[in-house]
């Protein structure tokens, strides 16, 4: 089950998440890593570093890190078994499908099968630890978690919650029901501090 939040109304008429369910947007992620893992930590991470500073950009570099860090942090972790290069390829691949990647309308553009290639990694391997990876996250399509930053605004699902029973798209409120949002980590901003 995604760690996706169904807004609800407290009595104020402020937008509240589901009990059981974090927030919808979680930043800033954490970058801690057990002592036990750190050796894998830095193994992986020097290879989507690499990879991100010749082929994307350092959005998807800092995301990487923080999947690898919250990998590392799963008991017990996937990471632990096989190869830092596959484990790194798997990331930047789910990432990738995340954050549509291999739309050539998106920036950075990079098909499945040359981020593949790149890694030296088969695509059925690739997809494979990307699926694990997905399983153990729980994440999917549009995930605010892990979307990059440059694409938040344009997510939908960010900004959806449902105040006094209605649906609404918190850019469209006042602020102080933004402000409430924020405070309660539905919302990576309150939009109206930006206009």
């Amino acid at each position: 089950m995604s760690k996706r939040v169904r807004p609800e109304a407290d009595s104020d008429g402020s937008a509240k998440p589901f009990p059981g369910h974090g927030p919808v947007v979680k930043l800033p992620r954490s970058m801690s890593v057990p002592k036990a893992t750190h050796a894998i930590y830095d193994a992986v991470v020097a290879h989507t570093d690499a990879f991100c500073r010749d082929h994307l950009n350092d959005e998807y570099r800092d995301l990487a890190r923080a999947m690898a860090a919250a990998l590392c942090r799963k008991r017990p972790s996937p990471l632990a078994s096989g190869q830092p290069r596959s484990w790194a390829c798997g990331i930047v691949y789910a990432l990738g499908q995340l954050n549509f990647l291999s739309d050539k309308a998106s920036q950075p553009y990079m098909t499945m099968a040359n981020l593949c290639t790149a890694f030296g990694i088969g695509q059925s391997t690739a997809s494979a630890k990307a699926r694990v990876i997905s399983d153990a996250l729980h994440t999917h399509r549009m995930d605010p978690t892990w979307m990059l930053a440059s694409l938040v605004d344009r997510n939908p699902l960010v900004w959806m919650a449902e105040v006094n029973g209605m649906l609404v798209d918190l850019r469209d409120m006042p602020r102080e029901v933004q402000v409430i949002a924020h405070e309660k980590g539905m919302i990576p901003y309150i939009p109206a501090d930006r206009q």
